[in-house]
């Protein structure tokens, strides 16, 4: 029997609140004792294969300030475009991290290692990528993004080739700061805007 949608309002969305960062991530929240070790807090272990990277940046909101309580999770290939869980899979790759921003300055660091090309669902290869979800106050619901790497082949990547305003590519490309280390800015709004996925 069909339902009455008359009858059922629909729930209000609510922002990321500190709730988010107790159950999270204790941790950051300043509860190191509940979890024996953080859920996801490296994606790597010891004998991991690869380039090790570090990627550094903040989450800023459309005033140009950066959020300071900002959550983001990373999900990615291993070095070589395997994704946790497949064969032939790096065993020293979990390929997910959670972390918090710097509640002082509001930066973020991941160190992992640079993933290898994959291949989309079609069968097209994907240039390198890191898929980032972040949440933080003000946001309704968790947004996705992705990092490139500057040194790869953007051109042919199936995503970025759907994307029209070719300058917006850029807000999806993580900048060169050192060797082996990437910056990597999200900006929630203003000209600088990221390009956010629905996936």
């Amino acid at each position: 029997m069909p339902q009455n949608l008359d009858l059922l309002d629909e729930t209000p969305s609510q922002t990321a609140g500190p709730y988010v960062h107790i159950g999270c991530l204790p941790t950051a929240a300043g509860l190191p004792e509940i979890y024996h070790a953080q859920v996801g807090h490296t994606p790597i272990s010891e004998g991991v294969q690869g380039q090790r990277i570090s990627v550094t940046g903040h989450l800023f909101d459309g005033t140009g300030w950066a959020l300071r309580d900002a959550i983001f999770e990373t999900w990615q290939a291993d070095a070589n475009g395997v994704y946790p869980g497949l064969p032939g899979a790096d065993p020293a790759l979990s390929g997910f991290c959670r972390f918090a921003a710097d509640p002082e300055t509001g930066r973020f660091e991941l160190h992992t290692v640079k993933p290898g090309a994959v291949s989309d669902r079609a069968g097209r290869l994907m240039a390198p990528h890191i898929s980032f979800w972040i949440a933080a106050r003000g946001l309704n619901m968790g947004l996705q993004t992705r990092l490139y790497f500057p040194e790869d082949d953007l051109m042919s990547d199936p995503l970025l080739s759907r994307i029209e305003h070719r300058p917006r590519v850029d807000s999806l490309t993580a900048k060169t700061v050192g060797a082996d280390a990437y910056e990597f800015d999200i900006h929630l709004q203003g000209p600088k805007e990221t390009v956010f996925l629905d996936l």
